[in-house]
């Protein structure tokens, strides 16, 4: 098995100088509260918990711990910044009928202020989802943070960490789209993918292995969901010749190295790719919970790709050890912002 650093374990081996400052919009949940301290008693990042005053000391206290120096609290309806984020957010959103009474009351919930905070660079990224739905997550992303200027589009993955004492060829994977876009067409696919490679690169630290996934290998089927993955290879390749790319693969060709030589000989991904790219939502979403609760791989995500700046999405079902991973991988985002040769 390939051993692969968690993203909490790569930020405590690189240690970096200048501690990230990451918010969080949810800052009245145990599960938040206590991820956020860990990430902090670790030393990769100081934190921001956004919510009621009172409600936010509480739950910190629970913890045992309370506000302290790289560990704060904003409450968005009494913050001394929270004028400035709405005149921010009324200048993004008058467009769409957005009046200030709306953008005041927008610049109030902790899932914007904590965009806000993001956006106008008072910390470098932002969590949530243990209380929101991903819907609320990614929507005050894209309004308030953006897309980045290269993206094409907002997307999700998920990183696929192996158990101890998995078997020979067990390995580290990205997997997507699995929580976001719902049937990408060929286009899309190809944005999908093209980030999600970035991403691979910086957050897995591996030379990334791109398997366009279908229920056919190399023409075994014939259909119009195996023609859209053909055209998105096709597509994929002509974008972007220097990383290695195959498809239409099933699952087994793409990971199992026998059958990848089977079914795709010659191919220098089939039997060893390391990022999944799913046709559509039903296969990513179905496909990272078998991998997850069958196979007992360890899941992290859904992490998005594709913003300005990094936000990052939690399951409403996450631990407190989730919320620590989700941290540092947006820390690793912002990195990669900066130094993409990662």
């Amino acid at each position: 098995m390939t051993q692969t650093l968690s993203p909490f374990e790569l930020l405590k081996a690189e240690a970096p100088a200048t501690r990230p400052l990451v918010a969080l919009s949810e800052g009245t949940d145990p599960r938040v509260v206590a991820g956020a301290l860990a990430a902090h008693q670790a030393g990769i990042a100081d934190v921001i918990l956004v919510g009621p005053q009172a409600e936010v000391e509480a739950a910190l206290r629970a913890e045992g711990s309370e506000t302290s120096e790289g560990v704060a609290v904003h409450d968005p309806a009494t913050s001394d910044l929270t004028a400035d984020f709405a005149a921010e957010y009324y200048e993004l959103r008058k467009h769409k009928g957005v009046d200030e009474a709306n953008a005041r009351a927008a610049a109030e919930t902790s899932l914007v202020y904590a965009a806000m905070l993001v956006r106008l660079g008072y910390a470098t990224g932002t969590v949530g989802g243990a209380v929101h739905t991903t819907g609320d997550v990614v929507r005050s992303a894209i309004q308030v943070i953006g897309m980045a200027p290269d993206a094409g589009m907002v997307s999700s993955f998920f990183l696929m960490y192996p158990p101890k004492g998995a078997p020979d060829g067990a390995r580290a994977m990205l997997y997507s789209d699995c929580g976001l876009v719902i049937n990408p067409n060929p286009a899309e696919m190809v944005s999908i993918a093209a980030a999600s490679a970035r991403s691979a690169s910086a957050l897995l630290r591996v030379d990334p292995k791109l398997a366009f996934l279908s229920f056919s290998t190399k023409g075994s089927a014939k259909h119009p969901a195996v023609n859209k993955v053909t055209e998105a290879l096709g597509l994929f390749r002509e974008a972007n010749p220097e990383l290695a790319a195959d498809g239409e693969l099933q699952f087994d060709a793409a990971f199992v190295p026998s059958v990848g030589e089977r079914k795709s000989p010659g191919s220098t991904v089939a039997g060893r790719a390391n990022v999944m790219i799913f046709p559509n939502l039903d296969a990513g979403n179905i496909g990272y919970k078998i991998t997850q609760r069958l196979g007992g791989y360890s899941a992290i995500g859904p992490v998005m790709q594709g913003l300005a700046k990094p936000a990052n999405d939690l399951s409403r079902g996450c631990s407190a050890e989730d919320v620590t991973q989700i941290i540092a991988v947006t820390i690793l985002q912002a990195a990669d912002a900066k130094h993409p040769e990662f």
